[in-house]
């Protein structure tokens, strides 16, 4: 739970820093070349880190399987803090991408490694995928928060630089801390029954073509369809969050605000220069839209040990791909209306992923889970991260209505995908 805060308290926070990157940062020079900064080339960045955060995950699934989380746990947190510390002294936008690359190196092994073992050591899954997606909100929701209140009184790189330091602190528990990964695998030595379909019961892949038959016969099954669901999850997660803080600055009741308006003439006068700031309301409502996910992880896990998770996949895609297209119309009758849509939206947005994750434990062998959930943030995060180019790239050479139209069709994509996996 720790761990998984941490992740997505990182991965989170970088879009705060887009629209400061899009004001500092003219041109990215590269030798003789030189290519402006616009929303489409912010977004192609930042899918380089949060790619690697998706394509690690297939080799950190392999990794798992053989040495264990711990290790691949407490690496991810010496990694990611290694990240925001390159990124607290980045001159600009190419070291930006390098402390990206780094951070999605070293988080991609993160869901593998934290999944699988949720997955092989907890007997109530959907309960335990809940508290650990809820810890993961928790981050989600906090790092953009306490990085938007840092940046009131900071610059952005002594931020990003304070930001690393929580990660060396759960590195340090993280060696420290002591449990077993398999508690609720039973395996034929023991006597006991084998998950469903175990080909591998405790060691994972040996060689490339044990992981290519290993992998063949996950895809052979109807694991296909949990991958294209998990797929069309990414695209939409990254493609609503990424400029999420820009697209709402634009809309009615969202424009940045003088902190000293907020105050009584006399303490605004003893704040002196901080009352001149600005302060963003867009930032604000996208932390509390991410921190209202936490019942969305709750009601999500919860629901994976009473109704078929297939059945959960169809509904709440479903309505994620009706909430993209009701997202402008909503947002433009004010800021009142919208807080009541986002808050719903941001519990949807998270509710669905306890099913899938709880999907994949349905149709993958224990042997081989921490492989399967390579796959899985394969798919959520490495596909999926060009979401965050994909809208990129829409905003600028299009216009919001088309991005939301792109996004509905990712949910009823993975909506339809859970149909078939019902009926079948």
């Amino acid at each position: 739970m720790l761990a998984h805060g941490m992740v997505h308290t990182y991965e989170l926070s970088v879009p705060i820093f887009i629209p400061i990157w899009l004001a500092e940062f003219d041109v990215i020079s590269l030798g003789p070349v030189e290519i402006a900064v616009t929303s489409a080339t912010l977004g192609v960045l930042v899918t380089v880190g949060y790619g690697l955060f998706g394509l690690g995950a297939l080799p950190g699934g392999i990794l798992v399987d053989r040495v264990g989380s711990r290790r691949l746990i407490t690496a991810c947190l010496v990694g990611m803090a290694a990240s925001f510390l390159l990124l607290g002294i980045a001159p600009g936008l190419v070291a930006v991408t390098l402390a990206m690359v780094v951070w999605g190196v070293a988080a991609s092994v993160y869901h593998p490694a934290g999944l699988a073992l949720l997955s092989k050591g907890v007997e109530e899954r959907g309960t335990g995928f809940a508290y650990h997606g809820m810890a993961g909100n928790l981050g989600i929701g906090l790092g953009p928060l306490v990085t938007t209140l840092m940046l009131l009184f900071l610059e952005w790189r002594t931020v990003a630089a304070i930001l690393a330091v929580p990660a060396l602190a759960a590195a340090l528990y993280a060696v420290r801390a002591s449990f077993d990964e398999t508690a609720a695998v039973e395996t034929a030595a023991d006597g006991g029954d084998v998950d469903a379909g175990d080909s591998k019961a405790s060691s994972g892949v040996d060689s490339l073509a044990e992981f290519v038959s290993e992998s063949r016969l996950l895809f052979t099954g109807s694991f296909a369809l949990v991958f294209l669901v998990v797929m069309m999850s990414g695209l939409y997660y990254r493609g609503v969050l990424t400029f999420m803080p820009e697209l709402l600055d634009d809309l009615p009741g969202f424009a940045p605000v003088v902190v000293g308006s907020l105050l009584p003439s006399g303490l605004a006068d003893l704040l002196g220069d901080l009352a001149t700031r600005e302060v963003s309301p867009a930032n604000y409502v996208y932390s509390g839209l991410l921190m209202i996910g936490v019942v969305g992880q709750y009601v999500g896990g919860k629901l994976t040990d009473r109704i078929p998770v297939e059945r959960g996949i169809a509904l709440s895609f479903g309505l994620l791909g009706v909430l993209a297209l009701l997202f402008l119309p909503v947002a433009n009758l004010g800021f009142g209306p919208f807080l009541v849509f986002g808050a719903v939206l941001g519990i949807a947005l998270f509710v669905v992923q306890p099913f899938y994750q709880a999907t994949v434990a349905e149709y993958t062998p224990a042997g081989t889970r921490g492989l399967s959930y390579g796959f899985t943030y394969l798919g959520v995060f490495g596909i999926g991260a060009l979401g965050g180019a994909v809208a990129g790239t829409v905003l600028t050479y299009a216009n919001p209505p088309t991005l939301f139209a792109v996004l509905a069709a990712f949910g009823f994509v993975a909506a339809g995908a859970g149909v078939v996996l019902s009926r079948r």
